[in-house]
Order: structure tokens, then sequence, then C-alpha cells
């Protein structure tokens, strides 16, 4: 028998040989010989993870990866009851993930080995599996852990009481940034536009930034297209060492697609030209965060010179551009908040001076000295791709190892690429805390079936857990009412228990991850205006609900967590009778 496999598009880049003879070329649609099995092919478990094309023709396209509109979005810390048992954990974990479609298995960089599910029934059922089917040992699992986002927008119209800001407000707030002002470190400066200016420790570099918020379209574009933005960040490591490659003409109408929809979105004054000034996608290089090359006299190479028919001049890089990449890095992975990843925030830098006694372009400084993340190679393009990564890695190591010997880099406050990097980053988190800050919480879309007389509990229960009904409407020719709503992941937790509890079991949830959504109130926010006093009173102790998120995730992570323990310490009351 002879047979042809199609490789899927997110497969993998290696070539091997299995026990039965299987030679796969993956990427690539070559003849292999195979042996017929009786009731399938076999010996492929440790090379296919979750879906892959086997065909008897060399001429048959890859098919499409199946798509599930669970999205695993709930994560949970497991770890056997007895660590020798660590390698049948190790084990169970693979054959859970080769087995669900949905769930997602990985390692944290602190060695945490950690299981993504879809919702809290799909977390209690992997755990099961894990422990009955899979590893078959005992486990313990931690507390589920919600992601959260942060991010930045537009200056609010109206304050908390939805009153039109006034002159008196606008004041209050000149007030609130010039004492913030004397919060910042020595050599930061921010002004009333939010541009934040910082210098490095040794006097030798300034770097000034300013956030600005991402429409709403542009954050879900770059969400969609991750693998795309991964790989044209393949591609221009591939141009800056001026090498050549072969790229799939697909890919290039994608890239164009993809900046034709920046365009498009990125509409106005402010935003003209941005997409050619694109510095960087962040975080992890691929993420929902741009950063704009807004510098004078610094016209960098684009980010798009894959797709330019014909090569033009290339443009030079400056000493440490790497560094003010790898900063931004840092800053979009963990923000100021609760050192949650960023989300639809664009980094403009607007101003890179740096002074220097002798030239250090001669130490080959460029792109190299940088501390950052490992970007993994695209997986829909070719080993090529592979192999010249491993030699920039290597050529990396070179570099940064001729810097450090020639020393003059190097001062007291160690080598200068880190304190560049350093600053970069604390200057992208001033000028994100200089803007008005949200955070972003995860939501599932819910659609409930429920009777007419039970309608007035359901609504009560999804109230009270946050959620908000985007519309209702009766089925024909029954007396079921079908009513769509969203709801915050991190209070799904018990939903579907108390909702049947409380109908007796008239009314049935399905829950589904849908997007990330802004949570309004403002988790600082504290009265500046004459009628939010009046409605809130002068310690305004309301619930907040972006706050008491913030909280719990800097309580999880063991940050500071400003709160009161004690308040009203003149009414505590002794055992003793008072006299």
């Amino acid at each position: 028998m002879r047979g042809a496999l199609a490789s899927h598009p997110t497969g993998s880049t290696e070539t091997t040989r299995t026990e039965s003879e299987f030679h796969l070329a993956l990427h690539q649609r070559t003849e292999v010989s195979v042996e017929q099995y009786g009731s399938g092919i076999g010996g492929m478990e440790e090379f296919i993870l979750k879906s892959a094309t086997i065909s008897t023709s060399p001429a048959c396209p890859p098919f499409t990866p199946l798509n599930f509109e669970a999205t695993p979005i709930v994560r949970v810390a497991v770890e056997p009851k007895h660590p020798s048992e660590m390698p049948k954990l190790v084990r169970g974990m693979r054959l859970l993930n080769q087995a669900d479609p949905c769930v997602e298995v990985l390692i944290q960089e602190t060695g945490e080995h950690v299981l993504v599910t879809a919702g809290e029934v799909h977390l209690q059922r992997c755990l099961d599996d894990l422990r009955e089917r899979f590893a078959k040992i005992k486990i313990s699992a931690s507390k589920p852990i919600i992601p959260f986002r942060e991010t930045v927008v537009r200056p609010p119209k109206v304050d908390m009481v939805n009153e039109e800001l006034g002159k008196q407000h606008k004041v209050a707030v000149i007030h609130q940034v010039k004492e913030d002002q004397t919060k910042y470190s020595e050599g930061v400066q921010v002004d009333s536009t939010g541009l934040v200016t910082l210098t490095t420790s040794n006097k030798m570099a300034t770097v000034g930034v300013r956030a600005i918020p991402l429409p709403e379209e542009v954050t879900h574009l770059l969400e969609d297209n991750v693998e795309l933005i991964r790989t044209m960040e393949q591609l221009s490591v591939f141009a800056r060492e001026g090498k050549t490659l072969d790229i799939n003409q697909k890919i290039l109408e994608n890239i164009q697609d993809l900046k034709v929809k920046l365009e498009s979105h990125l509409q106005g004054h402010k935003w003209r030209g941005a997409v050619e000034r694109i510095w960087a996608f962040g975080p992890r290089r691929c993420g929902p965060n741009i950063l704009l090359n807004n510098v004078e006299g610094y016209p960098r190479p684009s980010m798009w010179q894959c797709l330019e028919r014909e090569r033009a001049e290339m443009a030079t890089f400056r000493d440490f551009d790497n560094s003010i990449i790898s900063g931004f890095q840092l800053a979009t992975l963990a923000g100021p908040m609760c050192e949650e990843p960023l989300m639809g925030v664009c980094f403009s830098v607007e101003t890179w001076d740096m002074k220097f006694s002798t030239p250090l372009a001669q130490y080959d400084l460029f792109d190299k000295d940088s501390v950052t993340e490992p970007n993994t190679v695209n997986q829909s393009g070719s080993s090529e791709l592979k192999d010249a990564c491993e030699m920039d890695v290597s050529t990396s190591n070179q570099s940064r190892s001729r810097a450090e010997a020639a020393g003059s880099s190097v001062d007291c406050y160690g080598p200068f690429s880190g304190q560049l990097i350093a600053a970069v980053k604390e200057t992208c988190r001033y000028a994100f805390q200089a803007k008005p800050q949200r955070l972003m919480a995860a939501m599932y879309t819910c659609e409930i079936m429920a009777t007419a007389e039970v309608l007035g509990r359901m609504y009560a229960v999804l109230s009270k857990r946050e959620g908000r009904v985007l519309h209702e409407e009766m089925k024909e020719g029954t007396d079921m009412f079908i009513i769509k709503a969203v709801l915050p992941v991190a209070e799904s937790f018990g939903f579907a228990e108390e909702i049947r509890k409380r109908t007796s079991g008239l009314a049935s949830p399905q829950l589904v991850f849908s997007h990330w959504e802004v949570i309004s109130s403002d988790p600082s926010w504290v009265p500046t205006t004459e009628e939010e006093y009046l409605h809130f009173g002068e310690k305004a102790d309301s619930s907040n609900q972006a706050l008491k998120y913030m909280n719990a995730v800097r309580r999880r992570k063991g940050l500071y967590v400003e709160e009161k323990i004690v308040e009203h310490a003149e009414k505590q009351r002794t055992l003793s009778k008072n006299k």
C-alpha cells in the first residue's frame, strides 16, 4: 500500500520515523510507505497531537482543523499526592491532551503543570478522568485561576453619577496628577498629555512613551491573527539577517489583507501612517498590543518589508533597538494593576536619546544583548525557518560575548542594554498609569431555556452574579423562553447549580466563552465632584467590582493589597464592662 500524508497547518516541522514505518515529511506532500493493519493505523500517537490528515493521494490538501465553540479559559495547577508519581501524572496529562480536543496542558515558568479547561463542569470531568482513567493516581488541584486583562480607555465624559464633567472636576484631576508625580521615582517626568519621560540609571539614555487605547476592532483583529503575526516576526528576523526565504503566496496574501484591515480601522489624524511605523507586537511578540515608532529621525525598517517585491535599500537599525522591544514585551506581559497581561494598548515611543563618550556600534550590540522570551518557529513554515532561528541564537550568543568582553557598555549600574530594557519597561508602566486604566474580564455567553413562571427567579440569579441579559424570545409552539445573556467567568462557579435550585430544575444554562469585556468601574476611583460626595459619601466604601477582582488577583500572587484591617478602632470593646 502506498499512501501520502498531507500535514495539518498546525503540525510539527520535525521529520521522524515511527515503528510502523511512517516517514512523516510534514509541510510537504511526500509519498510514504504504510503497513496495513486490521483496525487502522498504529504508531502515530507520539507524533499527532489533536488531528492530522492522512490520504492515499499526494494531491490531497490538509483538512481544516475542527473548530469548537468551547474555548479553554479556566486553569488549575495539578500535582500528585506522592511526588514519586510525577511521571505517571505527566503521562496521564499527555493522554488527556490527546483524548480531549478542548483541553490544553502546559508547564508554566514556575514548573507547575497546568490544566486549562472550558468551564467548571469540564474541569471536574477532566480531573476525574485524570484520576480514574489516564494517570490512575491521587492528585491535588489548586483553586480555579481566572485570567484577567488590563487596558486603558479614553477619559470619561461623565462622572459616576452620570453628571457631565465640568471645570471643577478637571481642576481636581490636574491636582491629583501633580500629587501623583511626587510619588514617581527620580528621573520620571509626566506631562499633562500623558507623555512619560524616564532616564536610565547612568543618565546615558532618555526614553519618552505615551499610552494610547487601541480601537476595539484592531484588538479583535490582532487576537484573530496571532499565528500570522508570529510568521511576520520570523520573516522580519530573516530579512534583518539578509537571508532569503521562499514564502508561500497565500501567506503573503494573508499578511497583505491584515495590513489593509489595520489601515481601515486606524483612521484619524493621530493614526496617520501608524501601520507603517509599527515597531513590534506584544506580549510574546504576537499579542494584541502595539509598539509604535514616533521617534523623530529614526526611520527603522518596516515590519511589512516581506510584502515588498523588490527589496529597497535597507534602513539601518540603531544600537540597542531590540532592548526597546524587550522592555515593551516585559511591560505588556505583566501590567501595573495586578500583573496581568495588557490588551488593546498602543505604546508610542516619542523620544529616544542616547549619549555615549565612545561609540558602541563597533561591538555589534544590535538586536543581540536583550532578554526576551524565545520565539517559536511558525508551524506553517518550512524546516529552513527552524535552522535559521538556531543560527540566529548562536550568532546572538557570540555577539553578546563580544560586547561583554568590550566592557565599555558596562558600568556600576550593570550592562547598558539591561538598564535600557528596565527603563523602557518602567516608562511603559508609568505611561499606562497616566491614563484611565481598567480591568477586562473574560465573559461567557449564557443561553438559558426556562418557563415563564421561573423567569423572575432566573433574572435574580443573573443580576446577583453581575450578569446582563441581551435578549429573550419565546419558542414558537411552546411555553419556553430562550434567554441569551453574558456572565463573567469569575462569577460562573456554582451558577448552574444555583439556577437549577432556584428554578426547581426548570431552567438549564449553557455557558460558552465569548469575549473579553472592559469593566466600566475604575478600581482606583475616589469621589471628586460634589454630586459624587452626596451620592457615595466621603469614604465611598460601596462595593467596587473591579477593585474586588484586582485585590483578589493581587492577593493570590502575593502582591501588596491596600486595605484596612481595622476601622473605627474607638468603637472596639474589651471583655470588661465599661465604667
